[in-house]
Formats: structure tokens, sequence, C-alpha cells
């Protein structure tokens, strides 16, 4: 499969239509560049609350609420594309108020055969738990596709070893992400990376770009889209199959081939994925006295 991650600004929006022309415009052009599976990044579905003006989109709470009431009409938009085009898509999350007793931070992943299905973020930052008042939703899942094991952690998911390992069958695990300095895009690629060395698979990361003076929430963004794997047989050297440019809005595309995900877990140079378990026997610490 090839796989397009996107470095994406976020917009001020005058009309649904608009928001449609752009959606079409990244959808297609991924898809001419010959990308199967295309990812957005986390909260870059904030742009939705300029449709109802200044105020709304100034206000954090009010903007949480003008989003997630546009969540099935967005749904509807991006199931259209993925079957016009055939490609599959994680779309940009968004804050859904759903059952649970906060808004949460998910995202929808859609099938060109119309099937649609979500992931919701784990584990939220300080800025979620407060101001944001975002809080965790449904289980982590795995998604089998007609490219193969897909899942998905959200942005700070990405940096907790754990969650990856409840993903370890996925083939490709896909990890957007909006952060606003520089320490934290690398924080999220470095999990990115730690992820797929670890579970030997292949890693996606989508963040927004620019600035969005409009909001109190996602003002400011610094990042850029990347596709890494085990820096192992197989794989490049350094694990970076492909990198954009910092800031710079567009799509960055990598073929991955799934048999090479096979074969570096059953005879690559190391083994971390099967290897896991012997942790549990190794990781206690005996307290020895060096001082007088």
């Amino acid at each position: 499969m090839k796989i397009a991650t996107a470095a994406y600004p976020l917009d001020w929006l005058d009309s649904w239509a608009q928001f449609e022309d752009k959606l079409a415009s990244w959808v297609g052009d991924a898809a001419g560049q010959g990308a199967d599976l295309l990812v957005f990044p986390e909260y870059a579905a904030m742009e939705l609350s300029t449709l109802d003006g200044a105020e709304v989109a100034g206000d954090l709470q009010k903007s949480i609420s003008a989003v997630s009431e546009r969540m099935e009409e967005v749904a509807s938009l991006h199931q259209k594309l993925a079957a016009e085009y055939q490609v599959h898509i994680l779309g940009a999350s968004a804050p859904v108020h759903a059952d649970y007793a906060l808004p949460v931070n998910r995202a929808e992943f859609y099938c060109p055969c119309g099937a649609r299905d979500h992931q919701d973020k784990q584990i939220m930052t300080m800025f979620e738990r407060d101001p944001w008042r975002i809080g965790a939703g449904g289980p982590l899942k795995l998604f089998d596709t007609a490219l193969g094991k897909i899942g998905v952690l959200i942005c700070y998911d990405s940096e907790f070893p754990l969650l990856g390992r409840a993903l370890q069958d996925a083939d490709v695990i896909l990890m957007p992400s909006c952060t606003e300095a520089l320490a934290g895009y690398w924080r999220v690629r470095i999990g990115a990376m730690s992820r797929a060395l670890e579970t030997q698979c292949v890693t996606a990361q989508a963040s927004i770009v620019g600035t969005a003076p409009w909001s109190t929430s996602v003002e400011e963004n610094t990042g850029m889209g990347g596709i890494f794997g085990p820096p192992d047989t197989g794989f490049p050297a350094t694990g970076v199959l492909a990198e954009g440019a910092l800031n710079q809005p567009g799509w960055t595309l990598a073929e991955v081939d799934l048999e090479s995900i096979a074969h570096v877990r059953a005879k690559g140079v190391v083994r971390n994925r099967s290897h896991w378990d012997e942790q549990d026997l190794r990781a206690k610490t005996d307290r020895i006295r060096l001082k007088p």
C-alpha cells in the first residue's frame, strides 16, 4: 500500500461548500499520487467551528459543541470521497459528545466499501484535561481491512508503550497529532518511531501546521508528516521511510510492503516484538548501596 500523511493547515471557512472543496482537493491530490491510505491530523476538524462565526470559533466550549454537531455531516462527506477515490481515510479527529460524561477526542476511519468505525483517544494531555474538559472514550481497536491490520494511537497515546503493545498485531499504526511547539512534535515523533521499533511495524504521523488566530485551542501548530518503520531488515537504517518539511503543508507519502513487516518480525536482526514478554522476568530492581 501507499500511505499519505497530511501536514494540514487550518482555514477560516465561510461556507460548508468551501470545506467540501478543500477536503475533496486534499483527498484527490493524495489519490492522484497513488495513495491507498490517507491520514489527517488530530483536532484538524476544529476549523469547522468557523462556520458558526468568530464568537463561537473563539470560545473553547462553544467551538467544541459546534464541531461535534457537524460530525455526521463530515462523515457523509468522507464516505463519499473514500468511495469515489477508492481510498481508506482516517479523518481529522474532533471533540465529540458521545455516551460519556465528557466529550471525547474521536477519529473516524472510513473504507471505500462504505464501512466506517472510530477510535477514541485514550489518555488526555494536561490541556485536554483542563481547560478543554475532554475525557477518555472507548477502548483501543484493531481494524482488519483490505490493506492489512490498522491501529490508531491519537497524539499523546503514541507516547505510551503499553498502548502500542496492545496493538501488537497491527501492520500499521496511525498517529494523528496536534502539537503547538517543536518539542511537542518531537515527543510524538519519538513515540511513533519507538512504537515502530517495539512492535516491528510501520507508524504514520500526521500534523496540523501553521496558525489559526481565530482559535483559543489550536492557534499555534508545529509539525510535518512522517512514516516510520523499524531500523532493521528490509527498512531504512534510520527507520524513516518518508518525512515532510517542517511546517510545510502537503502530503508525505511512502510505499509500505506488508511482506516486509512479516519478514522483519520473523527474521529481523532483533526481535523486539516476540521478546517483549521477557521483560516481565527481568524488570525487577535490586537496590545496591555504593556510598559510605
